[in-house]
């Protein structure tokens, strides 16, 4: 396979407001319309979780949740709502603290390790829960663009998240469609032992999306990456999860 030298990002925007029950699709065919901009095979799509957690209606009201005991003592360490701090918990299979206050650093039911468990705020009555599943909701996002646009083009739906090693955060991703997640290499060292390599590729992509996307008030959730050179598949996300 021919190796990147180089690659075009730019957001879709001004891009329509995502609400609940929206078609991400619609919106980005909107756009490019309005942009008069044509996507390219092999294209690949950044588009933010939120955005697609919206669409799907993935939303819990904080007066729907009783925090338990767990949840209040950890509100208390961490200064997160009691509420919000279930929420966490209920989405995860375990979890540490990356210092004495925070950030909660979970591993999500569907085997990600995340920041929060992936728990978005919205507002002060609410917050937002991962997609579902993300490699599904990036196949069907890939499939109908593919429909719409009649070019074939990849899907990277993408995460922020903190570390536990510093702060701040960066962007991950939580599902992908027609682009492998891994770029495998191989070389043979001295005395013919053969070296193999894998980089998660699809975590670059997203990071390259997330510099453009930013974390606060762009509104602008899709980013498209232009000139990349990746293997197609769809095994998505969940084939690289060390636990699933």
């Amino acid at each position: 396979m021919t190796a990147t030298t180089g690659f075009r990002a730019f957001s879709l925007e001004p891009f329509p407001e995502i609400k609940e029950g929206a078609s991400i699709t619609d919106a980005i065919t909107s756009v490019l319309t309005d942009q008069s901009i044509a996507l390219d095979s092999g294209d690949v799509l950044v588009i933010a979780s939120k955005a697609v957690s919206v669409s799907e209606g993935r939303y819990v009201a904080l007066d729907s949740v009783t925090p338990s005991e767990e949840a209040l003592q950890l509100s208390a360490r961490t200064g997160k709502p009691a509420e919000v701090v279930q929420i966490i918990l209920d989405q995860s299979s375990g979890y540490f603290l990356a210092t004495e206050r925070g950030p909660i650093i979970a591993r999500h039911r569907l085997g990600y390790q995340l920041t929060s468990a992936g728990v978005d705020r919205a507002g002060m009555d609410g917050a937002w829960l991962l997609p579902a599943d993300p490699d599904a909701s990036a196949r069907r996002l890939r499939e109908e663009l593919t429909a719409a646009t009649g070019v074939q083009v990849a899907v990277v739906i993408a995460d922020s998240d903190g570390r536990a090693d510093r702060r701040g955060s960066t962007v991950i991703a939580i599902g992908a469609a027609g682009i492998s997640p891994l770029r495998v290499s191989e070389h043979t060292e001295d005395g013919g032992k053969v070296k193999r390599q894998e980089e998660t590729v699809i975590d670059l992509v997203a990071a390259a999306g997330g510099i453009v996307l930013g974390q606060r008030g762009r509104g602008a959730p899709v980013v498209v990456i232009r000139g990349l050179c990746y293997e197609p598949g769809d095994g998505g996300v969940a084939s690289i999860l060390h636990r699933r």
